[in-house]
C-alpha cells in the first residue's frame, strides 16, 4: 500500500522542493520561478538564479507551493498563492481577457505549476496535490482559485507541456470551466465561498 502525503514548502523541506523539482523534465532548470516573472525579466535569469529566488521565496513565506511524498519521499510539487504575487499571469493577455476577478484582489488565488517526478508520473499525484493545495488556500483566506490547465482531450501529451496541469484533474477537484483562453487552454476556477 503506497502512502501518499502532502506538505507546505517551508524552509526546512528545501531539500525535499529540490527533490521534487528535479525529477525530469523542466522543473530543474525553471525552479518554478516562470509563474513570478515577466518574460524580459525571466530571460535576464539563470538557473542558479532562479533556485535562490525559490530559496528566498520560501524563506521569506507563506509557503508558495506544496510537495508531495510517496512513501516519504519527495515526489511532486505545485506553486499556488495570490494572483497578485504571480507577475506572468497579470500580464498574459488571454488569462487577462477571460478571467472575471480583477487582478488586484489578493484573495483571487492561482495555480500556476505541478511537476512531478518521472517514476511517479500517472500515479494521480496532482490531484492529491491540487486538492491539499485548494484546503490550503481556503484555511489562508482565499475566495476563488483559478488555474489555466492543458485540455489533452484524452491524447498523450509531452510532460513537459502540462505544467499548467490537466483540465481533467481541476474538474475531478471541483474547479468549473470559465472560459477558453486559447485551443487546449482553458481557464478555471473554484469558488470557495460556495464550496464551503
Amino acid at each position: 500500500m503506497v502512502t501518499i502525503t502532502t506538505e507546505l514548502a517551508t524552509p526546512p523541506r528545501w531539500d525535499d522542493v529540490q527533490h521534487a523539482l528535479t525529477g525530469g523534465g523542466d522543473g530543474a532548470s525553471c525552479q518554478c520561478i516562470w509563474p513570478m516573472l515577466r518574460n524580459k525579466d525571466w530571460n535576464a535569469t539563470t538557473t542558479p538564479q532562479r533556485a535562490e529566488m525559490l530559496r528566498a521565496e520560501i524563506d521569506a513565506g507563506p509557503p508558495p507551493g506544496l510537495v508531495a511524498y510517496v512513501d516519504g519521499e519527495a515526489a511532486g510539487w505545485i506553486r499556488i498563492g495570490p494572483r497578485t504575487t504571480q507577475a506572468r499571469v497579470q500580464h498574459t493577455r488571454i488569462i487577462a481577457a477571460a478571467t472575471a476577478e480583477p487582478f488586484d484582489d489578493e484573495s483571487v488565488w492561482a495555480v500556476t505549476c505541478f511537476v512531478v517526478r518521472r517514476e511517479h508520473r500517472g500515479s494521480g499525484l496532482n490531484l492529491d496535490l491540487l486538492r491539499a493545495a485548494v484546503s490550503y488556500a481556503r484555511e489562508s483566506g482565499a475566495r476563488v482559485i483559478e488555474g489555466y490547465p492543458v485540455d489533452t482531450r484524452g491524447e498523450r501529451q509531452p510532460s513537459n507541456d502540462l505544467f499548467h496541469g490537466t483540465l481533467g484533474t481541476f474538474l475531478a477537484a471541483g474547479f468549473r470551466e470559465q472560459a477558453e483562453l486559447k485551443p487546449g487552454r482553458t481557464l478555471v476556477a473554484l469558488d470557495l465561498a460556495a464550496t464551503r
